[in-house]
């Protein structure tokens, strides 16, 4: 049960990831979460560092999704600037979302990843669905009353995870 909480690869941020370590491993897609995973969750539009990572995904030929449990103002906000197609209100983890976000690409589960700062809803929903999925660490030290409650959650899953000798990384 705990490896639905497991992320396969855990990075600071996503400038720590690159569009050719994505090509290698056979990614073609990229689910994003919003709030906390590209900018802090109270921001409302791309800070010019984001545009640019975005951009140079898409330039590379991998497509890019922002799926996100936000609002469609919020959402729709963020992404049209930056010509990133986005499904918001996406109730993580459940799968819905995530299928519609592999429909809308034409790809398959293994070419995607699934990257997000929370692992009660990013990587649960990646993992339970079958993408590669990606932990960062949140952009804000801050978060919206939702995400408090499932903060406290997970710093107990990883805890247990640590504990278990699942995890290796230090918060």
């Amino acid at each position: 049960m705990y490896s639905y909480f497991l992320p396969d690869q855990y990075v600071k941020d996503v400038y720590q990831l690159s569009p050719t370590d994505f090509i290698n491993r056979g990614i073609k897609g990229i689910i994003t979460d919003l709030d906390n995973t590209l900018v802090a969750w109270d921001r409302p539009d791309a800070t010019p560092e984001i545009a640019t990572w975005i951009k140079e995904m898409q330039d590379a030929g991998l497509q890019v999704t922002i799926l996100s449990n936000n609002n469609e103002l919020r959402v729709k906000a963020f992404s049209e600037p930056i010509e990133t197609p986005f499904i918001f209100s996406a109730r993580k983890p459940l799968s819905r979302a995530f299928r519609k976000a592999l429909d809308q690409m034409g790809l398959q589960k293994e070419e995607v990843v699934m990257i997000g700062d929370q692992v009660m809803t990013d990587i649960l929903g990646g993992n339970r669905f079958g993408l590669q999925t990606i932990l960062v660490v949140p952009v804000a030290s801050s978060d919206g009353f939702m995400t408090k409650f499932n903060r406290q959650l997970e710093r107990r899953i990883l805890k247990t995870l640590k504990r278990k000798g699942m995890i290796s990384w230090e918060e």
